[in-house]
């Protein structure tokens, strides 16, 4: 690392409070709804929502926006599933057109396939693409798509030089720092990336692939990647409040922060992060965004495969005091959606006002919106 930077030699523990103590006072202000370009594409402020599989559905894109997100990306989709047009697909990957700018998120490791994926992303109506080079999960490294690709750079390059060329569009990549504890391969596939692929931007999550999400992310190496590459960064990985985000922007330069798990059923984090606000949503509240939630997600997708992808919510969503493990654990036994709709409006009748509110002011995807026939991944983000 560089002298110039501001994390040269800096331990940065975003468990703890040390992180705090670290922000400089003379550093400039960070402005996070200042705009800035990938590429040609206008990105209208600087928090962006990450790609997680099996949570970035149309619904909580769209949510995500509403509160104040930047940029969103669908969760990552199969280059082989759209080769092979995977008759396992059970439902559509829809783009709204209140979604904009919104990135695709692909992976796999055949140049010629990835080319073709990136061909129909692009002539589906999408913004950008992006490569999935940081998901740790065994069903994804183990096809040598994901993290492993940062074992193997010279594939990784011709992947994203593929994906540029079969799309037109700009291409990010999402990696991480590498495989192992302590690695620094991130810092030699990140220029090449950039150099060699014309890749538009990166995001880093500077965690290995082993520590998964325990530990800490190590937010120096942000602050290197970003000394290597004339691109914007996202940093991603710790960002739970506007202190951090600001923190480490302002520490390491990064053009922009990736907001992730903190994001699951919790869209307020966005408004905070935006607006500066810390606000904790009171119960009918949450109840409404939720009841509203769940009937975007069942416009989505069958309501049978909508009632087991709906359970993790209810628990993110409900979380605290107010609503009591008992409730969370009721909910998840449940069935049906309309289900779940009518016992909590039974409990929390408060929230039938702010619900009606949302169903007058937020407008459905219709027949207006382009559909992107691309099949959802099972498998778990990066």
């Amino acid at each position: 690392m560089t002298a110039s930077s501001p994390l040269a030699a800096l331990p940065i523990d975003l468990t703890g409070t040390s992180f705090i103590e670290l922000v400089d006072p003379s550093l400039p202000a960070v402005d996070l709804t200042a705009p800035f370009r990938i590429a040609h594409v206008e990105i209208p402020g600087r928090v962006a929502l990450a790609p997680m599989a099996g949570v970035s559905v149309q619904a909580f894109r769209r949510q995500g926006r509403r509160f104040g997100a930047s940029l969103v990306c669908t969760e990552m989709v199969s280059s082989a599933g759209l080769h092979f047009a995977n008759e396992r697909t059970q439902d559509y990957l829809r783009i709204a057109t209140d979604e904009h700018p919104i990135a695709v998120q692909l992976f796999g490791t055949d140049p010629a396939m990835m080319h073709e994926a990136a061909a129909m992303v692009a002539d589906s109506g999408a913004d950008i693409i992006d490569i999935n080079m940081g998901c740790p999960v065994r069903k994804v490294s183990k096809t040598g798509a994901g993290c492993k690709l940062l074992d193997d750079p010279d594939l990784a390059v011709r992947v994203a030089s593929a994906v540029r060329e079969g799309g037109g569009l700009p291409v990010t990549v999402k990696i991480r720092r590498g495989m192992l504890a302590g690695s620094f391969d991130c810092m030699t596939l990140g220029p090449r990336l950039v150099e060699e692929a014309g890749v538009s931007a990166l995001a880093l999550h500077p965690r290995s692939a082993s520590q998964m999400y325990t530990g800490f992310a190590d937010h120096r190496l942000t602050a290197q990647l970003v000394e290597l590459v004339d691109v914007p960064v996202f940093a991603s990985g710790d960002i739970t409040d506007r202190v951090r985000a600001e923190s480490v922007m302002a520490l390491t330069g990064c053009a922009a922060v990736m907001i992730g798990r903190a994001a699951q059923g919790n869209p307020w984090i966005v408004r905070d992060l935006v607006e500066g606000t810390v606000t904790e949503p009171p119960a009918e509240e949450r109840v409404a965004e939720l009841i509203r939630f769940i009937r975007e997600v069942v416009r989505e997708m069958p309501e049978e495969r909508a009632a087991g992808f709906l359970r993790k919510f209810y628990g993110w969503y409900l979380r605290g005091a107010a609503f009591g493990k008992s409730t969370r654990r009721e909910l998840m036994e449940m069935g049906a959606p309309a289900e779940v709709e009518r016992w909590l409006l039974d409990r929390y009748p408060a929230a039938l006002p702010r619900l009606e509110e949302l169903e007058r002011t937020v407008r459905y995807p219709d027949e207006t919106d382009r559909v992107i026939e691309l099949p959802i991944s099972a498998y778990g983000g990066g």
